[in-house]
C-alpha cells in the first residue's frame, strides 16, 4: 500500500486568505492485479517488482510454492534465472502481504 501526501497552498489575490489542505491518496494493489501475480519468481534484495511482507494472518494473497506448473493465481515457482516477477521480503511498507500455504492458494 502506497500513501502519498500532497500539500496544497492557495493564497487569494483580493485579500489575504490562505487555504492549506493535506490530501492523502492511498493506492493499493487491487484483487484483480494480485490474481495475475503467479509464475516464476526470484527473491531479490534490491530493485524488486513487488515488496511483500510474510504474515500468519490477514494476508492479501495466499501463496503455494510449487515445483512446476505455476499457472494459476497464488502459485509461485522459485527460480534464479528468467523470473516473471522479482520479489523482495520486507518487514514494513509492503505492496501487499502474503501467507505461505500448502493448499488453496489465491487472493483473499
Amino acid at each position: 500500500m502506497l500513501i502519498f501526501f500532497v500539500l496544497v497552498t492557495y493564497i487569494g489575490s483580493s485579500d489575504t486568505r490562505c487555504f492549506l489542505s493535506l490530501i492523502i491518496i492511498i493506492m493499493s494493489i487491487s484483487k484483480e492485479e494480485l490474481s495475475r501475480i503467479h509464475g516464476k519468481i526470484k527473491w531479490v534484495d534490491s530493485f524488486p517488482d513487488f515488496k511483500v511482507e510474510v504474515v500468519d494472518s490477514f494476508a492479501d494473497l495466499h501463496v503455494e510454492l510449487v515445483a512446476s506448473f505455476p499457472d494459476s493465481e497464488g502459485k509461485w515457482e522459485e527460480t534464479t534465472s528468467f523470473p516473471d516477477f522479482k520479489i523482495q521480503k520486507v518487514t514494513s511498507f509492503p505492496d501487499f502481504k502474503i501467507k505461505f500455504v500448502s493448499s488453496f492458494p489465491g487472493v483473499q
